[in-house]
């Protein structure tokens, strides 16, 4: 059965209930207020879409292509980015809740999070050289051995991150967020 090809349709709460997603090509596509908790979104390819007020929860992303994808508002607990195809991989993300997701080992340079949650989100690996933490929460969120070269954390808060096992070059912390740097010297750090 060949795959089908969707381009320029809006899809909304109400339609996915009536006409679920099926397996396929979607482009300028705009999905609004759907749930796809626990979806299978395996070997589905998004182009230039935009995901908004949507639940994508614990879907699965095996070989999933998304590339230029905007979420926003969107729920989006332990998701496996790790699993995504690999070939073109690239999102934001703004006012999303990423808590326990994995973006292990995953190649996401300029990214953007933005007053977004990531925390006990597995960060290992993964080089997000020149992205943009803008005003997230990164609580016990991963951090070990990721490219963080030029990336902006100014705004963010929780996060801990070790400059010895990361590489942090160049990259933008504010001066509330030093103690997150220096947090295995065990050390008081006052105002």
């Amino acid at each position: 059965m060949p795959e089908i090809y969707i381009h320029d349709v809006t899809f909304k709460k109400d339609d996915i209930k009536q006409n679920p997603v099926k397996k396929g090509e979607y482009e300028n596509c705009i999905f609004e207020g759907c749930n796809f908790n626990e979806i299978n979104f395996s070997d589905f390819k998004f182009i230039n879409c935009e995901f908004s007020n949507c639940d994508l929860s614990m879907a699965k992303l095996s070989n999933t292509a998304l590339r230029e994808i905007s979420f926003k508002n969107c729920k989006m607990l332990g998701l496996r980015f790790d699993t995504c195809n690999m070939f073109g991989l690239a999102f934001t993300f703004e006012n999303c809740q990423l808590n326990y997701s994995s973006f292990y080992k995953v190649k996401i340079k300029k990214t953007i999070f933005k007053n977004t949650q990531l925390r006990d989100t597995d960060l290992a690996e993964c080089d997000l050289s020149g992205a943009v933490f803008d005003n997230c929460d990164l609580s016990q969120a991963i951090f070990e051995n990721t490219v963080l070269e030029k990336a902006d954390f100014r705004t963010s808060f929780n996060y801990t991150i070790d400059p010895d096992l990361n590489r942090i070059k160049k990259a933008k912390f504010s001066l509330n967020g030093v103690a997150g740097l220096l947090y295995k010297y065990d050390i008081e750090i006052e105002p």
